[in-house]
């Protein structure tokens, strides 16, 4: 292998792309995105990032992608069974291909195909014909199938790597020339493409056969020279394979034709400049900011404003969101381009300052107020500054801290002098992020009241599905603003400074700024709300859960940190254990955690079927799904591979690091609840993320028994009983799962029932498992297969039982089909509360069947299911939080997991508590269904009983 940065010889540079496989790769490699419409994106991204790399970095003369075509290809004539065994690509894969292609199309890449042929068949006509034109080749894939391209001039890039893979590469992984690579792959197989080989001979032994040898031909002309050069075995399995024709079929179905009949177009495949216009419009589409930003910057022009529609209705009826409405506008006119941005900012610095300032806020009914700290931690943070504008293009900055010799306000002073403005419930605060601010003050002993507002919260109702909410990039969007950097005033790395350090004269003019694009923010989002109807949700829902949300992070939770350690320790034991139970299966030590080892020992030592191919390397994958099949087999060495891996991870992920993140001062962690990242509306969590803590194995429900209440209290959780089918029975109006909720039945028992058409008696545990999980995989568009995976059943039977369900419950399948049909004649969906959206109108079928839907589909379907539970949730926060207050309980939220609430109470307020937040749980909607809420109680977050 040799590296990228490696000088080519001075020949033209062609680079052929083998574009099916980078798909394929891209898509399993890049974690799952979406554009603001809903269409998956991951590959599509993963593919530009390359384009860039190519172009502004590897620079060829000519650079050619090319795909497979559709259809039977000549070798399925040489062998009826050849990729018999390759699964059928993703149906969100495939919804990427034409945009892959529009992107090629915008940067004037030659894409080739040919019917009858496969890519890695034009690849090698190509490079051959290249290098006979005096040209450098690199080949960009995987396939190990074009190792036999490799000569003098022909070399094969490992993309991700950004490697080389040249003569002595070839010779330094398999033991064998380029030329030997056609023999090589034939005796060694291929289970994937189907192509036979020898049974037994891996890659070390096809290597010393060949080594031995020199081709298949000799070797089949020599079979009296085996003995000593292979095993007993392995010679009867050779004599056995020379006596039929396999090795010459599988000859021909790995060797690539280099004749394939095409045009050569070598004048018309130069690389050409790219339509930075067009690419521009393009990502902005896809919600590629980086990458639009890009080409704004090449093309020089401003991005265009969003397409305006016709406002919709403000309170539009919950069972009838898309009657009579338009597609709403979502976003202004971007107004106030960087070229006439003007902004006069002053710094507060002197007590006459202070004193004149303090008098023109109090005239003020509304201001953005942004706070400069040393650090995001509230409790720890120190102030550092305070900026405040009411006008656009004027703000103020009130200094506290900075370097020696700088003229500063007193801390105190100017706490003082603004406490009675900010507890001032008349006076509207607004900013980006304003939690954070709420959290400083309150750690400062201010409690701010009057909060009004949030560009961040205003942008993300009205673009829910964009990646991005963060202030610059809003700036860019709505104002083609660029803000002042952070680093440019602090610097990066080791040589980074707080905001402390900085000149005040500096960091007034970037406060000052974010107060003011925060200003000019809400002032511009704010009546867009109003056109788009989301005014309501915006005001009495998200803005009002700002303080909850920052009263949850600012309390935390306990955590037993001696058990955790007493834990780690456990798992440490059980991880030494199984790593020697693992190399004695195995015969030989190896690194567990290296992919490339651990596919050694199953595949090549151990003989194991190969079930599928990694989209990165090509190489075997030994990822959960392929050990869970080995396991499946009978073999040990898989199932004690996936016991071994979970142990780690949860070692890793929380067990060992949650105690690292306890808070010095608090002594409790502190998660952070972020409102703009789900599209549905649901809150995540972040830093650590307490709302993945594992509940399923017994080793994760260990984990939550080290989260504890205050001393000498009870934990209390709140859970909503399967609320997201209760939002389906609401929606769909089906009678059989109304009344079996109405009635307080077992859902998923119900419908086992009618699935298996058995009475309630006879409903066993694995009946009521399946219908559970066909229950809520119906929400989430559950494909066969999956299903399949899950339940350990074939695909067929998979099959049968969705179809079994929607027999059964046929309102189910009419009310997702019609949600799709309005969803498509829209452009958006929308929850029991009125939150929108956006999604592709082209990308969803109104028609399409529940097998064949994409993703676009059904995160359609999920968005009015799983957007109206948080919808539920965060009512029912906000009434748990006002009672609680109200009734000046001792006992407050600690975290909020989806749809369950976590409480500390203390034990004289247990079951008043336990009632109430059961009550405001329970009526926080009116549904067609009755909502059930599950409460229990106990020493920590495992050992809970109900109430």
């Amino acid at each position: 292998m040799t590296d990228t940065k490696q000088p080519l010889d001075r020949r033209p540079t062609v680079v052929l792309v083998d574009a099916h496989a980078l798909v394929h790769q891209l898509f399993h490699a890049v974690g799952q995105m979406n554009a603001p419409d809903g269409r998956p994106t991951n590959a599509v991204f993963g593919f530009a990032r390359d384009l860039f790399w190519f172009r502004d970095e590897m620079k060829p003369d000519y650079l050619i992608y090319v795909f497979d075509s559709p259809g039977r290809v000549f070798r399925d004539d040489i062998a009826p069974d050849y990729k018999a065994h390759r699964t059928p690509p993703d149906d969100d894969l495939i919804a990427q291909l034409p945009l892959i292609r529009q992107l090629l199309e915008a940067a004037h890449i030659p894409v080739l195909a040919k019917p009858g042929y496969e890519a890695d068949d034009i690849i090698a006509t190509l490079a051959r014909a290249a290098t006979k034109r005096g040209c450098d080749v690199i080949i960009c894939t995987s396939d190990k199938d074009c190792r036999q391209l490799i000569d003098d001039h022909t070399r094969m890039l490992n993309l991700r790597k950004q490697t080389y893979l040249d003569r002595a590469g070839i010779m330094e992984d398999w033991g064998v020339t380029p030329e030997q690579a056609v023999d090589f792959q034939t005796l060694v197989g291929d289970s994937v493409d189907n192509v036979k080989g020898i049974a037994g001979v891996g890659e070390k032994t096809a290597a010393k056969l060949l080594q031995k040898f020199g081709s298949i031909d000799n070797l089949l002309q020599n079979l009296d020279q085996l003995q000593g050069v292979v095993s007993p075995r392995i010679q009867q399995n050779i004599r056995e394979a020379a006596g039929g024709n396999a090795l010459q079929i599988g000859r021909q179905l790995v060797r690539l034709d280099t004749s394939v009949p095409m045009s050569l177009e070598w004048d018309a495949w130069q690389r050409k400049p790219w339509n930075s216009a067009r690419l521009l419009h393009l990502f902005q589409e896809w919600g590629f900011r980086r990458f639009a930003n890009a080409m704004r910057d090449e093309s020089g022009t401003p991005a265009p404003p969003p397409a305006a529609s016709k406002a919709s209705p403000k309170e539009p009826r919950q069972n009838d969101l898309f009657s009579e409405v338009a597609e709403p506008e979502i976003a202004p006119t971007p107004r106030s381009p960087s070229d006439d941005w003007h902004g006069e900012y002053h710094s507060v610095d002197t007590a006459a300052k202070l004193t004149k300032f303090i008098a023109d806020l109090k005239r003020q009914r509304r201001f953005a107020i942004d706070l400069e700290t040393t650090g995001l931690d509230p409790h720890t943070a120190e102030l550092v500054g305070v900026a405040i504008c009411w006008q656009a293009g004027s703000a103020y900055y009130l200094p506290v801290r900075g370097p020696a010799g700088s003229t500063l306000l007193e801390e105190k002073r100017v706490l003082d002098a603004l406490r009675p403005v900010l507890e001032d419930p008349a006076i509207q605060k607004v900013n980006q992020n304003i939690k954070f601010d709420f959290g400083v003050f309150r750690c400062l002993g201010i409690e701010v009241a009057g909060v009004a507002g949030d560009s961040m919260l205003a942008d993300y109702l009205l673009r829910a599905g964009e990646r991005s909410h963060n202030l610059d990039d809003l700036a860019q969007r709505y104002f083609h603003h660029q803000n002042i950097q952070f680093e440019e005033l602090v610097g990066k790395g080791k040589k980074q400074v707080t905001l402390a350090e900085v000149d005040v004269a500096k960091v007034t003019q970037y406060a000052a700024e974010d107060a003011d694009v925060a200003w000019r923010l809400c002032e511009a989002l704010e009546p867009e709300l109003n056109n788009a109807g989301l005014r309501p949700l915006y005001d009495d829902l998200e803005v009002p859960l700002v303080r909850v949300l920052a009263d949850l992070e600012l309390t935390g939770i306990s955590l037993d940190v001696p058990f955790l350690n007493r834990l780690s320790s456990e798992m440490a034991t059980q991880l030494d254990g199984l790593e020697k139970s693992i190399h004695r299966l195995a015969g030989r030590n190896f690194n567990i955690a290296s992919p490339k080892q651990l596919g050694d020992v199953l595949f090549n030592d151990l003989q194991l079927p190969i079930q599928r191919k990694t989209g990165l390397t090509g190489a075997a994958s030994t990822d959960q799904e392929t050990l869970e099949k080995l396991a499946a087999l009978g073999h040990e060495l898989p199932r004690q591979i996936i016991e071994h891996r979970q142990i780690a991870k949860l070692k890793g992920t929380y067990v060992d690091a949650l105690p690292l993140l306890v808070n010095p001062k608090t002594h409790r962690v502190h998660t952070r609840f972020n409102q703009t990242v789900a599209a549905t509306g649901r809150l995540s969590s972040s830093d650590p993320n307490l709302q993945n803590i594992p509940a399923r194995t017994e080793q994760g429900k260990q984990i939550r028994q080290a989260f504890l209440p205050q001393t000498d209290w009870t934990l209390l959780t709140c859970d909503y009983s399967q609320v997201e089918l209760r939002m389906l029975a609401h929606f769909c109006g089906d009678e059989s799962l109304r009344q079996a909720f109405a009635d307080d039945r077992d859902v998923h028992a119900a419908v086992a029932m009618e699935i298996f058409d058995v009475a309630e008696k006879d409903v066993t545990a694995t009946m009521r498992r399946l219908a559970k999980t066909v229950n809520f995989g119906v929400i989430y568009g559950i494909s066969a297969h999956g299903l399949s995976q899950r339940l350990g059943i074939s695909r067929d039977e998979g099959t049968k039982f969705i179809d079994q369900y929607f027999a059964k419950y046929p309102r189910v399948l009419e009310y997702q089909q019609n949600l799709l049909r309005k969803v498509g004649e829209a452009g958006f969906g929308t929850t029991i509360l009125g939150r929108r959206r956006r999604f592709d109108k082209s990308a969803i079928r109104p028609h399409s069947t529940y097998q064949g839907r994409n993703q676009a589909e059904r995160e359609a379907i999920n968005m009015e299911i799983q957007g109206s539970a948080a919808d539920l949730m965060k009512k029912a926060m906000l009434a748990v939080h006002e009672r609680l207050g109200r009734e000046n309980r001792q006992s407050r939220m600690l975290l909020t997991v989806h749809d369950e609430l976590v409480l500390e109470t203390p034990p004289k307020e247990l079951k008043t508590v336990a009632a109430l937040v059961r009550d405001e749980m329970a009526g926080a909607m009116q549904l067609a269904v009755p909502l059930k809420v599950d409460v229990s109680a106990g020493p920590n977050w495992l050992e809970q009983k109900d109430i």
